[in-house]
């Protein structure tokens, strides 16, 4: 019985075989007819895919995943036509976000919306707890990609590329173990639409956001006696705990405003405002009498720094509570200092520093003072610095946070892939696996998404935005080949330097720090740093890395069988 079965399992097996057969299509490259191998072969009567009608072949590779889209477009240069197509993008578009009717605007519109929503997210990392992992937030249906993003002190808000502004909130869940757990930005809903930006409290810390401020476009009724509406910007204010509005003020139509900043103490709380043609305007409000059901009255006046440098045309602002940074078209930099404190760590002085007039301007050519004491510079040391100083082997940075005593690089290695970079202090797990901190920029452990773009880190959390935009540049450019490596440029007639880049006596330092540690397990700890400062490829440093923590543990009596080695 068991031989007869076997039979007709085969005369089965072979049947549909020589049916395969005759249904056969020849894998072949549409440009040159090759089979995959690059040999020809005379059996079977082959079909070229270009003999299909292009829409047929464009709703077929619609139905792909949008990676092996991507793939099939690098194989010839048929396929790369067709892949490239944006019908094939608007199909994908559609079943990725079936919700989604607006597609944007550029030169193409539905394969950089498809690309914004399928590469999407909202990762995050807590630092305490027994589960220390890389969790993805809820992912809003209808937000078309993430634009920017702000956790404030018990959720976090998205702004997506149409105005959309989300609210993810943070909320007990059950498990799947049916336990009940806090779960973060494990739920949203829509706080407003039509917002171009949004900001709070300028603080690190998150427990001072108490309220968010949008800049966003509203409709408003025209004059009496005249018909339709007008678009007017607003500032609107909601309480980050409830997302309920509880103010609102309108500007007139012909002011358009693209940015908003804050600064100052909360009952002095300055907004700033950032105009299409590039001027600065700003009023004030108390955010102690926000909640209160009574009407306010405010002024918006032109910043002095537009009333005294009308030609300037400013292009981004930033700040925190007592200072504020604004960038030119031109690329200056000019500065707002409103404490002594601030004024001398910049400049080094107090003579010129006038504690009666907060918005003069200050062009900043060079600061006097960058606190480096927990090394969060990443120089490789913990000495403060009076001029800029460059920081060797740090590849293709995509995005930069900088806390008040660790700094965190997001940078892009050279197979494409990401990962996250620290400095500074590592107390709190702020810098995971780090514990101890570091002086000099290494590779934390955290599993960073292939699109994060930008980053944020709080007193419980990190977190990572995960977006694509095609049509966005990258904002890193390479240093020339002369001022790779900090080697100055060869004069004429100078010979072939000995030591380019001072490599030799770079490792000669690297030695001397290596020996001045007390115990063998410093030693470890300074090896690791000195490797994430060597101009190494990813691989590699991951490999010492490795190593250097498989000896860490013998030497501490953590693997099996290892004697205690010599210090």
């Amino acid at each position: 019985m068991v031989r007869r079965s076997r039979r007709q399992k085969l005369k089965k097996l072979t049947r549909l075989c020589r049916q395969e057969e005759g249904l056969r299509v020849k894998r072949s490259c549409p440009s040159c007819g090759l089979e995959a191998g690059g040999e020809k072969k005379e059996r079977g009567n082959p079909i070229s895919v270009q003999l299909f009608p292009p829409e047929l072949v464009e709703h077929i590779v619609s139905f792909l995943p949008v990676k092996d889209v991507v793939a099939l477009g690098q194989t010839c240069h048929y396929f790369h036509e067709v892949c490239d197509a944006e019908g094939v993008w608007r199909r994908i578009c559609r079943r990725l976000s079936p919700r989604i009717r607006d597609q944007g605007s550029g030169a193409r519109p539905w394969k950089r919306a498809a690309i914004l929503n399928y590469t999407k997210g909202l990762y995050f990392q807590a630092f305490g707890g027994r589960r220390r992992c890389l969790s993805k937030s809820v992912a809003p249906m209808l937000a078309h990609g993430y634009r920017r993003f702000l956790p404030t002190k018990d959720h976090v808000f998205i702004l997506d590329y149409v105005g959309t502004l989300f609210f993810l909130k943070n909320a007990l869940v059950s498990s799947t173990l049916g336990q009940i757990q806090w779960k973060r930005a494990c739920r949203y809903v829509v706080l407003c639409r039509g917002a171009k930006d949004f900001a709070s409290d300028p603080r690190c810390d998150t427990v001072y956001r108490k309220y968010l401020y949008v800049l966003a476009t509203r409709e408003q009724q025209a004059v009496v006696g005249s018909t339709g509406s007008r678009a007017c910007d607003c500032v609107e204010v909601y309480l980050q705990s409830s997302g309920q509005r509880v103010f609102k003020m309108t500007f007139h139509h012909s002011m358009s405003f693209k940015q908003i900043v804050l600064v100052g103490q909360e009952t002095q709380r300055a907004l700033l405002l950032l105009t299409e043609e590039g001027k600065i305007y700003s009023l004030v409000v108390n955010e102690t009498q926000l909640d209160q059901p009574r009407s306010y009255t405010v002024q918006l006046a032109l910043r002095k720094v537009s009333r005294c440098l009308p030609h300037l045309r400013v292009t981004c602002m930033a700040s925190n509570q007592s200072s504020t940074l604004y960038i030119t078209d031109q690329g200056g930099v000019y500065f707002e200092v409103h404490t002594p404190g601030v004024y001398r760590d910049l400049f080094g002085t107090l003579q010129a520093f006038d504690p009666l007039d907060h918005q003069m301007p200050l062009a900043l050519s060079l600061p006097a003072k960058g606190n480096n004491r927990y090394g969060q510079l990443g120089t490789g040391d913990k000495m403060d610095r009076g001029e800029p100083t460059q920081v060797h082997y740090l590849h293709r940075p995509i995005a930069l946070w900088c806390g008040l005593n660790h700094s965190l690089v997001l940078s892009q290695t050279s197979d494409f892939s990401k990962e996250l970079l620290g400095c500074g202090c590592g107390a709190g797990g702020r810098l995971p696996g780090w514990p101890k901190g570091s002086a000099s920029f290494v590779k934390l452990h955290i599993k960073v998404p292939l699109c994060a773009c930008s980053l944020c880190s709080t007193r419980e959390c990190l977190y990572m935005l995960s977006s694509h935009d095609i049509e966005q540049c990258p904002a890193y450019r390479d240093l020339p080949a002369s001022r790779v490596g900090g080697s100055p440029e060869p004069s004429q007639g100078a010979g072939a330097p000995q030591d380019p880049g001072g490599t030799a006596q770079a490792c000669e330092e690297y030695l001397s720090q290596i020996h001045s540690c007390p115990t063998l397990q410093d030693r470890m700890e300074k090896m690791k740093e000195i490797v994430g400062w060597m101009p190494l490829m990813a691989a590699q440093k991951d490999f010492f890395w490795e190593a250097l923590d498989m000896l860490q543990r013998a030497a501490s009596g953590g693997g099996p069988g290892t004697s205690t080695p010599e210090s």
